[in-house]
């Protein structure tokens, strides 16, 4: 794949010589397949999560295909050796990695877009679904063998349809769950930094602000990415802006909600339920959402099925095919 110059005239074959790289996590096997067919691949079978030895565990290496968990930082980034010319991440987001500090080093930063659409806008769905219908608490009767009767206004829920759902950030995700929203018979409001074509707002309501988006959210969606401006963009100040007894759901990133705000809003009833999918400090939540019946939370899904992993994987490689043979990468950050 990658070709090495030989000597020409002793009539020997021209030799291939492969890319070096460091993989850093466990992959699906059809990705760390296709690394270790194409390149000479260093792979974490015993999946440990990589710290300060990283560094001289990518002696010799021309790239690192990484995941979320390794912290590029700039003091990473400034040890890592100067053969290294290429960080491909296994996400979407790449707040993990100081970008900055790989331009300045020349290293291209390159992250997987486009492929997890579907499987995040499905389980942004599901968290409208579960949370409104209290799924949380009618799994632990049925669990636990609390189930022994039946009443008309037993675990008594809302209902999607006919309702305004609000979804800040309707980029490919947001008008993927746009899309499954409206077959349920719900009514799309939105706020973008800027108002979308009318081919992409699909009759959506654009509002100029998110705190005018609130306002009329009886559901809520995050969609937006994470950025220094946005942390704890769901405040106790926005919460109290949403209609009584909203839903909320977070499939974005964890730091977009204050924590201690929304577990208030959802003991007071203030919001009627939450569905989360992801948590600032994750995997180590806040452990007050686990005493809440009207949070229904997941470890981080939006990603995880089959079609979509390996598409990132094979994004991620991608990426490094194109570096390797002397094109910018089609992901490229830096």
């Amino acid at each position: 794949m990658f070709r090495a110059a030989g000597n020409r005239n002793s009539g020997d074959p021209i030799m291939t010589k492969k890319p070096t790289i460091l993989v850093t996590r466990r992959l699906p096997p059809a990705v760390e397949a296709r690394a270790a067919r194409d390149y000479d691949a260093r792979l974490n079978a015993d999946d440990r999560v990589y710290g300060a030895d990283l560094p001289a565990l990518v002696e010799g290496c021309e790239a690192l295909l990484i995941c979320s968990s390794e912290k590029m930082t700039q003091a990473m980034i400034a040890a890592l050796p100067k053969s290294i010319r290429a960080i491909a991440t296994f996400s979407v987001g790449y707040e993990h990695i100081d970008v900055a500090a790989a331009k300045a080093r020349g290293i291209v930063v390159t992250n997987t877009p486009d492929v997890l659409t579907d499987a995040t806008a499905e389980i942004a769905m599901l968290l409208l679904l579960a949370a409104a219908r209290r799924a949380r608490e009618g799994l632990t009767l049925v669990a636990e063998n609390q189930w022994n009767k039946w009443y008309t206004t037993m675990l008594l829920g809302r209902q999607l349809s006919g309702k305004r759902l609000g979804i800040l950030g309707l980029g490919r995700i947001g008008r993927a769950l746009a899309t499954r929203a409206s077959g349920f018979g719900m009514e799309i409001h939105y706020h973008n930094r800027a108002r979308l074509s009318p081919d992409l707002e699909q009759g959506a309501v654009f509002h100029p602000d998110p705190e005018a988006l609130l306002r009329v959210s009886q559901f809520f969606s995050l969609n937006c990415p994470s950025t220094p401006e946005m942390r704890h963009f769901l405040n106790a100040e926005r919460l109290g802006l949403l209609p009584e007894g909203a839903v909320v759901v977070n499939t974005a990133r964890g730091d977009l909600v204050d924590d201690q705000a929304l577990i208030e809003a959802l003991r007071s009833g203030r919001v009627f339920a939450a569905g989360l999918d992801v948590f600032a400090g994750e995997p180590a939540i806040e452990p007050a959402y686990r005493k809440l019946d009207n949070a229904f939370l997941l470890p981080h899904l939006g990603s995880a099925t089959a079609e979509t992993r390996d598409a990132m994987g094979f994004c991620a490689l991608d990426n490094l095919d194109a570096l390797f043979a002397g094109k910018r990468p089609p992901n490229a950050l830096t």
